[in-house]
């Protein structure tokens, strides 16, 4: 029987980098998905083709651009001929603190985080009730609360939660709706100063960051099984949203 197919979105850096990786050790065939990471994502399909030829391919689109994600649902299923699972790991992330909020920027963050995982999820629910495959949302711990001056990413965070249940319950038995809700696994791109850093660590019962190998290593779990768990988001941030969550 062929390796099972996943697509990941955004997989060229971060998270997604390493999901690739661990789904790739275990065997699995990868559709990888980038916007502008060209080069990383270049670099990390060239890595894991070395060791299983054959095995990757590579995908450009630019998400927010969601009259085009029926096509690129059609190259992922094309690339090998099937695809068992969808990870909508994509995101955008900056602050947009209110009163200056952008048409532009909600169109864009309310875009990547939860338009298109809806309409690629919606796209691919035939192949993927015929895989009897599943579907896995990169949520976030602050889709339920918010974060303070990210008030549109937030929003778009806690429609992708609501997504990940009614898709769910829209889809169950053949298809597997999960989600995972990350916490404080890697700094922001854009510099948190020492203060923040200090107050976010604070406030993780662990007392320090996440990886993304915990990340990569829950996304395996929801994959293989338990094939009765479905419309669950796991929360992994070190216990952290059982304190509460605050400003970071």
């Amino acid at each position: 029987m062929p390796p099972p197919v996943v697509l990941i979105t955004g997989a060229a850096r971060r998270i997604g980098a390493e999901i690739s990786r661990r789904l790739h050790e275990q065997g699995y065939r990868l559709v990888l998905h980038y916007h502008r990471s060209e080069r990383e994502a270049r670099a990390l399909a060239a890595g894991l083709e070395l060791s299983r030829p054959g095995s990757v391919a590579l995908l450009q689109q630019d998400l927010s651009r969601l009259d085009q994600l029926n096509a690129l649902a059609d190259s992922a299923v094309g690339c090998f001929g099937r695809l068992d699972a969808l990870i909508n790991n994509a995101s955008t992330f900056y602050p947009s603190p209110l009163g200056t909020i952008t048409p532009a920027q909600w169109l864009e963050l309310s875009a990547t985080n939860a338009a298109a995982p809806l309409l690629l999820s919606q796209a691919l629910v035939p192949e993927l009730r015929h895989r009897e495959g599943c579907i896995i949302n990169l949520v976030d711990i602050h889709g339920e609360k918010g974060l303070r001056h990210h008030l549109p990413y937030s929003m778009a965070k806690n429609a992708l939660a609501t997504l990940t249940r009614a898709l769910a319950a829209e889809l169950a038995p053949q298809v597997r709706v999960n989600g995972i809700a990350p916490g404080a696994i890697i700094w922001p791109e854009h510099e948190l100063d020492p203060q923040q850093k200090e107050k976010v660590l604070a406030s993780i019962p662990m007392g320090r960051l996440g990886s993304p190998t915990d990340i990569a290593d829950t996304a395996l779990f929801l994959l293989k099984g338990p094939g009765y768990l479905t419309g669950q988001i796991i929360a992994l941030d070190g216990g952290r949203s059982s304190q509460g969550l605050p400003e970071a």
